[in-house]
């Protein structure tokens, strides 16, 4: 059986033998052998037969086990203790914290624990009416204060109260009453006993030289009519081209005529005259064109025009400004013209150009200058033509034109209500390189066409025979030398070279019968290139008629 030895006690327990568990060993033990349905749920066992005798190792461990489950359930006391003591220490000290933040809650609790105190404390009957009258003088302190808030509120309302009286007064006095059946003048007599009359008042009549105070007035007064400039651009010395006639009251507004079929007919045209380029060049002598004009909402587009004097019934054309409203979600066209040729046009949004249609009167200017044309549309300066062609140093005048209608006979759309010709200081300055048309080049080749839609070829012996086909249907546009022809081999397209930008111009116009023609383009370096090379040939003395091609 089980051994007397301390080295064989079981835990809990002392050498004699004693039992140091919060339960007896018997009890415990009873449990393993005999155990309840709960606690054969909780540990998962099941009691010992009676006929079965443990030995004393099997004793040993299960007395083990119930001092272990002993242990556990006093440290589970313990914990719950200590949990619970803690939430007591914080609610105390949470308590603390929340009446010292609130003063008069502090002194209220103050108050109630040193009344319950003395309470609980004194069984004496005398301080027990000591305290009923320290409650009674409490209570009558805070009926006073609540009395003299009351009187103080009372005394703000009468004082708004007289106050709102006043101004219902100040308003009866200064306004006449709703209802007026008689009007009188200042200076007639009235009868305060007869029915209320409404008085008028004298207007005083101020110094129209001097600003008004109403900010629409001024605005009303400051505002440029639409058949004149802004004296802000002061538009001095220069010349009225139009109206031509000076008129007190508004002009008449230049406008297309109606059932005009070709740009000439019925066109306003005039010459600016004393133009130099030489002093175009430097900002000095007549170099800006201004224009008042209104362009109606419904006005689809129109143009401006300005030419040499050699413009051959304006074949020929130095400047184009044409607005179309509808094109393209609405564009502004600027290009040029030569020999009936238009050129590569430069097209800026009319998203990115202050508002051109549909607006009361809109100003235009547009500068000649060394570089090119500058225009500006209500002081901003919206894009640059650079000269295509230049300008000879002995032209005297230019050609202002407003044509009808456009190259197909659609009319033209808008009302000019004032020209002005003159001079201005170079108002193209700073930073230039977001200006639309700023150091562009001309991506179109002047002398190089496009040959496509050809049959494709794959030999060197059908590329020499398409050369030659080519060079005989191009052979009159190479002057002397003839064309030079390139064809790649794998390709259905063919560059012809011709000996002039003019012969290039005629083959466009008499070689689309046969072929599908169209002008080559180049890139900015082989622009570049060329240039460079016809200055180098110019200052030899000689005159490039081909270019390299490989």
């Amino acid at each position: 059986m089980a051994s007397t030895n301390s080295d064989t006690a079981p835990i809990g327990s002392s050498a004699n033998g004693s039992s140091t568990n919060p339960n007896p060993q018997d009890a415990v033990s009873s449990q393993w052998k005999t155990p309840s349905a709960a606690y054969q749920q909780m540990y998962g066992v099941c009691g010992v037969p009676d006929d079965v005798t443990p030995t004393a190792e099997e004793e040993l461990v299960l007395r083990f086990y119930d001092t272990i489950r002993a242990y556990e359930r006093q440290a589970a006391r313990l914990q719950d203790d200590a949990a619970r003591a803690k939430l007591a220490s914080r609610d105390a000290a949470f308590q603390a914290a929340s009446v010292s933040r609130n003063p008069r809650k502090r002194r209220e609790r103050t108050r109630i624990t040193t009344t319950t105190t003395t309470t609980e404390d004194s069984d004496d009957p005398h301080s027990a009416d000591e305290n009923d009258e320290d409650d009674d003088a409490a209570s009558d302190d805070a009926e006073a204060r609540h009395a003299r808030r009351e009187a103080k509120l009372e005394e703000l309302r009468d004082q708004v109260a007289q106050a709102h009286q006043l101004a219902q007064e100040r308003t009866r006095v200064d306004e006449p009453p709703p209802t007026t059946w008689q009007t009188a003048n200042v200076d007639d007599a009235v009868d305060v006993g007869s029915q209320p009359v409404l008085k008028k008042k004298k207007r005083i009549e101020s110094d129209p030289s001097e600003p008004t105070s109403s900010l629409i007035a001024n605005i009303t007064v400051a505002q440029t009519p639409p058949h004149d400039f802004s004296k802000t651009l002061a538009l001095v010395p220069g010349r009225t081209l139009w109206p031509t006639t000076i008129s007190t009251t508004e002009p008449a507004a230049w406008t297309p005529p109606a059932g005009c079929t070709q740009p000439n007919e019925g066109a306003f045209a005039v010459h600016l005259d004393n133009f130099d380029i030489l002093q175009a060049q430097n900002g000095s002598g007549n170099n800006t064109v201004a224009v008042k004009f209104t362009a109606p909402s419904d006005s689809k587009r129109f143009s401006i025009n300005i030419a040499a004097p050699d413009h051959e019934e304006f074949h020929s054309v130095l400047f184009h400004f044409n607005p179309r409203q509808h094109e393209r979600g609405g564009q502004l066209i600027v290009n040029d013209k030569q020999e009936g040729i238009w050129g590569q046009a430069i097209a800026i949004p009319l998203s990115q150009v202050p508002l051109v249609f549909g607006q009361t009167a809109c100003t235009l200017l547009i500068q000649v200058n060394g570089e090119g044309f500058d225009i500006f549309l209500e002081g901003q300066h919206c894009a640059r033509l650079e000269h295509r062609k230049e300008i000879a140093t002995d032209t005297d005048h230019l050609v202002l034109q407003f044509p009808s209608t456009d190259d197909y006979g659609s009319p033209e759309n808008w009302l000019v209500h004032k020209v002005w010709w003159g001079n201005q200081p170079i108002l193209a300055k700073g930073d230039l390189a977001n200006v639309a048309g700023v150091h562009t080049y001309n991506a179109l080749h002047p002398r190089k066409l496009f040959v496509s839609r050809l049959a494709k070829i794959f030999s060197e012996a059908e590329v020499d025979l398409r050369r030659a086909e080519l060079e005989r249907a191009f052979r009159q546009y190479g002057g002397v030398h003839g064309v030079s022809v390139i064809v790649p081999t794998n390709a259905t397209f063919a560059f012809v070279e011709t000996e002039s930008e003019r012969a290039a111009d005629l083959a466009l116009q008499e070689m689309t019968a046969q072929y599908r023609v169209s002008r080559a383009r180049r890139s900015r370096h082989e622009a570049l290139q060329e240039e460079r090379a016809a200055a180098e040939a110019s200052a030899r003395g000689e005159t490039k008629e081909h270019t390299v091609w490989d």
